[in-house]
């Protein structure tokens, strides 16, 4: 096996391989948990390129993008919010198996086995399997998971549409993998398993021939994410589709799919993604008489009522008809536009934090953090035309100066620290000026 600390850096090849799950063994056994990359994160710049590419192929096929940036800027943003929890501590999925493993395993296979290896493969895929078929049956824990499908396009930004709260439970499907296989051999698998399911998240693929028996595929995946009433409840898989053919969850791609949920949510706002569907169990749960219909509402299926079955009736599901329109932003291009640089320069905050949280004060992790999801919230207000969105700019615009003031936000280019200042002064007074008028004259247009 190569120095440990070699594996810190991934290479180009490795990068692209690991989005297909075409790592060498010898390139990713580890005897510790703390050995293992951070593949997720490394992967940032490849998450990049693909989309570049999808949006190339898009635009020669089609000439359009594959999506729009509303949605794309959404989506990503979910993203970045599901991960900001790592800033300080360790995922769950990691802490429960390493104190099953350290606690209560059987016994322990060898970490640098091939055998161990395709073991966990198979296992954690499994897992996945269940975990997502899951997702879709329990009510509270389609409340996670229904972040992933409220996207009304379907392209790899989709993929990065990911659930703040979801990772609170999937840990338990993966958890007893931890009585025999080490940590950090699962921590490889968990990570390729869920970047695997990157590139399937695209219409600019078609049909893989006979790939299509065996992998999770982009065509089996956008069945996954259709309203259409075929496409419910079905292709769970994560990396193989077998789970899906052996146990009758699978569905092949007939019809056009129609994308996002089947009641679309028709808001950009990233924590309204996040949480509208706790809401709506809690105000259901208190609406709903008698005790085990309220338990119920809780554990059985999305389409669950008194007096139907655990996973509701197929009819209820409202029928699509090919026309439906996506919900869009009415904001302006400029607006738009504005929006995107502004994201583009969160994304450099971001990475920055995540590349220095080590050597960054508990206080100054916690500034950037605020910072980060004000500005995503501000991002959101702006895409939906809420009439506090200007205000809410201008705040998040003095927070910025502020924070870049006292040192708790750097240049990640410092020649251009000066340039940076003028503009956030400038956006600062733009939209200072837009919210004293909305106050004058009433809401922002």
């Amino acid at each position: 096996m190569k120095n440990p600390e070699a594996q810190q850096d991934v290479s180009v090849s490795q990068g692209i391989r690991m989005m297909f799950y075409m790592m060498k063994l010898n390139e990713t056994s580890f005897r510790t948990l703390e050995e293992v990359p951070d593949y997720v994160k490394k992967a940032t710049p490849f998450f990049i390129s693909l989309m570049l590419l999808e949006l190339a192929v898009s635009w020669i096929r089609k000439g359009k993008p594959p999506g729009r940036v509303d949605d794309s800027l959404t989506s990503m943003s979910a993203g970045i919010l599901s991960r900001l929890p790592r800033l300080f501590s360790r995922s769950i999925e990691l802490t429960s198996y390493v104190y099953i493993w350290e606690n209560y395993r059987l016994i322990g296979l060898p970490w640098d086995s091939p055998w161990t290896w395709y073991l966990t493969f198979l296992a954690v895929d499994f897992g996945y399997y269940w975990f997502h078929r899951m997702a879709h049956e329990v009510n509270i824990m389609w409340a996670g998971h229904q972040t992933h499908h409220s996207s009304e396009d379907y392209n790899l930004s989709t993929a990065l549409r990911q659930s703040v709260f979801q990772v609170y439970t999937s840990w338990i499907f993966y958890s007893p993998l931890a009585l025999f296989i080490p940590p950090s051999v699962y921590a490889v698998h968990l990570q390729f398993n869920l970047l695997y399911q990157f590139w399937i998240h695209t219409e600019v693929i078609g049909n893989l021939g006979p790939l299509e028996l065996i992998l999770n595929t982009p065509s089996h995946h956008r069945v996954h994410h259709g309203r259409n009433r075929y496409c419910i409840d079905k292709n769970y898989a994560g990396t193989l589709i077998i789970w899906d053919r052996i146990f009758g969850t699978f569905e092949a791609e007939s019809e056009k799919v129609v994308y996002g949920l089947t009641h679309p949510i028709n808001t950009f706002e990233p924590f309204k993604v996040q949480f509208h569907y706790l809401i709506y169990i809690w105000t259901t749960f208190w609406a709903t008489p008698g005790f085990f219909n309220k338990f119920s509402v809780i554990f059985k299926g999305p389409g669950w009522s008194p007096g139907k079955p655990r996973l509701g009736l197929s009819e209820d599901i409202p029928e699509v008809t090919g026309k439906e329109v996506p919900f869009s932003s009415l904001a302006s291009q400029l607006i738009k536009i504005y929006a995107v640089v502004q994201f583009a320069l969160l994304l450099a905050f971001y990475e920055d934090t995540f590349a220095d949280k080590a050597a960054l004060s508990q206080v100054t992790l916690l500034l950037r953090v605020c910072f980060i999801l004000l500005t995503l919230t501000s991002i959101g207000l702006l895409l939906d035309q809420r009439p506090k969105a200007a205000l809410v700019e201008t705040l998040r615009c003095l927070v910025f100066l502020t924070l870049w003031r006292f040192g708790h936000l750097k240049p990640f280019i410092p020649s251009l620290s000066l340039a940076f200042e003028i503009f956030f002064s400038i956006c600062t007074a733009f939209w200072g000026v837009r919210s004293i008028k909305q106050l004058a004259s009433g809401p922002w247009k």
